[in-house]
């Protein structure tokens, strides 16, 4: 059975027609009211009316039409922009009463939405059950098979948001709009950038963390609306919320459309909103850890002891919410804004930030994505700390280079098939494109970095580049290029719960990324051990969402922090 499609629908000034007496018509009243539309409640007289719906028949917010239904009611009681035909009809007789049935099949004649109570057969929409916070609304369904689970659902991902998340949410939409009429004024143009971006989108667009050069003109453009973007993607859902007006002013006045100032920026913030003072005061450290690709369950004893401990962390933007949630809410957190345009100087900021917090006698732990000598930048961080007089502690952390081909059933060797793996970037310094690695038909090959660039990387591999391209940052011809037939996979947010793996072969795997769009982090695995245990089957390319590796190794219901404190 197709699934629903799930819409958000203005309904402000519409005419919704309210059939029955109980408290469900009560409860319809009040949804419709709720939503800026005029209810009209059709109850014969001599019915008993449920108190709440008298209530509000008595307080002038209801309509009541004392008779029974007639059929000229779909088409005199509406709007007089849509030529009186009501917008929505609510029958609450159930779907037993032969008067459901009717109504129904009139509806649908009319193309008039309707709902009719505990008779899906007879909708042609039902009501979800929602959570709303001011702007978010967040609506639940199980297509009527669910009982009461809806409701239940509902309210546990509700209870999991951070509170006043509606607030933070209205404070970026403001932010979003600030941006869009302060860079409209400055480029003076006819079409100011917008992030383009709505609600239903699965995923962000294929080029989300394109690079962005000082010189791309039409990209500073968009720069600062990019910036918002990738800050909704990456902040913890916690730092979100608690952004204030304030800081809404920081960051705008320190994200300039035309050049970044960085170290004027916000400074970092427990992320519980709580004052911090230093947990110890002994000989400073710097500690520069791996947090692994994603799961929480993934890190190392010594990265958990190390996030326990120290005074102020400087995260990745890459580090995800599960783990950043094991920071004590006390501690400082500052998450790098290496968004596209301002990596150099964002790596800046932390390396000043956690000196400028050695030399007051800290413990600062840099967490980085996966393991911090690949690619990472970790032996630059070693030399800078190690060349101001303190030498970095190091802990390694799993590569999602391995990891992710793990957990998405691609053996990186694999008998009479792969007995090679080479790990590669496909962003060299200041976006200049590496060189391929030319065929060799027993390799894995993995690329980092690269989803963003992936149809010039594609086209460097199988030696099908564009004439014109000349510049520094092309892709440099392959002399011994791959088949376009050769398999490989799109791996996104390893080992979380909404890693996603693209299968497809290096002939459509542009296609299906332009198609489906980008979830990052994520990484390109091409070699045939892709093909080993899973396969597309014949299709151009197939997706498969979701990830619950850890669900028998772990006891339902109990969370990594008792796990990783019980370990220590």
């Amino acid at each position: 059975m197709p699934a629903p499609l799930l819409t958000a629908h203005d309904a402000v000034g519409h005419i919704h027609l309210i059939i029955g007496s109980n408290p469900l018509a009560s409860s319809r009243c009040t949804k419709s009211l709720e939503s800026g539309a005029v209810p009209i409640l059709l109850a014969p007289l001599g019915v008993h009316l449920h108190y709440s719906l008298q209530k509000k028949i008595d307080d002038g917010v209801v309509k009541r039409i004392s008779r029974q239904f007639v059929d000229a009611d779909l088409r005199e009681l509406g709007r007089s922009a849509v030529d009186n035909v009501v917008d929505a009809v609510f029958v609450t007789l159930g779907g037993k009463n032969p008067l459901s049935s009717y109504i129904s099949t009139l509806c649908r004649r009319l193309r008039i939405p309707v709902n009719v109570a505990d008779a899906s057969n007879l909708c042609t929409f039902t009501l979800l059950s929602t959570h709303s916070d001011g702007p978010l609304q967040i609506g639940i369904t199980t297509a009527g098979k669910g009982c009461k689970l809806a409701s239940r659902i509902r309210r546990e991902i509700g209870a999991s948001l951070p509170a006043n998340f509606g607030s933070a949410i209205e404070r970026l939409g403001i932010m979003r709009r600030r941006i869009w009429e302060e860079d409209h004024r400055q480029y003076d143009s006819a079409d100011p950038a917008m992030d383009g971006s709505d609600d239903d989108a699965p995923a962000q667009k294929s080029n989300f963390n394109e690079l962005v050069t000082d010189t791309d003109f039409d990209a500073a453009k968009t720069r600062r609306m990019r910036w918002l973007s990738q800050i909704c993607e990456y902040w913890p859902l916690q730092r979100l919320a608690s952004i204030t007006d304030s800081d809404i002013d920081t960051i705008l006045e320190s994200y300039t459309a035309s050049k970044p100032n960085i170290i004027s920026s916000l400074a970092p913030l427990a992320l519980g909103g709580e004052p911090f003072s230093p947990k110890r005061h002994w000989k400073p450290a710097i500690i520069l850890a791996g947090s692994g690709p994603g799961s929480p369950e993934l890190l190392t004893l010594a990265t958990h002891r190390a996030i326990q401990t120290a005074d102020v962390i400087l995260a990745d933007k890459l580090v995800p919410a599960p783990v950043l949630d094991l920071i004590p809410r006390r501690t400082p957190v500052h998450i790098a804004r290496k968004f596209p345009g301002n990596a150099e100087a964002a790596q800046l900021e932390l390396l000043e930030m956690g000196l400028e917090a050695l030399q007051k006698g800290l413990t600062v732990l840099r967490l980085k994505q996966g393991d911090p000598y690949v690619y990472g930048r970790g032996g630059e961080e070693y030399v800078f700390f190690r060349d101001a007089g303190y030498t970095p502690i190091l802990l390694p952390g799993i590569t999602s280079a391995l990891s992710a081909p793990l957990f998405a059933a691609i053996p990186a060797t694999h008998r009479s098939v792969a007995d090679q793996i080479l790990i590669c970037t496909g962003t060299g310094r200041k976006g200049a494109a590496p060189a391929p690695p030319p065929y060799i038909s027993s390799q894995t090959v993995v690329f980092l970095m690269s989803l963003h660039r992936l149809s010039s990387l594609v086209d460097s591999l199988t030696g099908t580049l564009p004439l014109e391209s000349k510049s520094d940052a092309a892709p440099k011809p392959n002399p011994s290029p791959w088949p376009a037939s050769t398999p490989c996979a799109v791996i996104e947010r390893a080992s979380c719960p909404d890693q996603r793996v693209v299968r497809s072969t290096l002939k459509h795997i542009v296609a299906a990324i332009e198609e489906e769009g980008s979830r990052p982090p994520g990484l390109l695995v091409v070699g045939w051990s892709c093909e080993v245990l899973k396969g597309t089957g014949g299709a151009s390319w197939v997706v498969e969402d979701g990830f619950r590796g850890f669900s028998e190794l772990f006891p339902e219901g109990e969370k990594v922090k008792g796990v990783l404190a019980g370990m220590a």
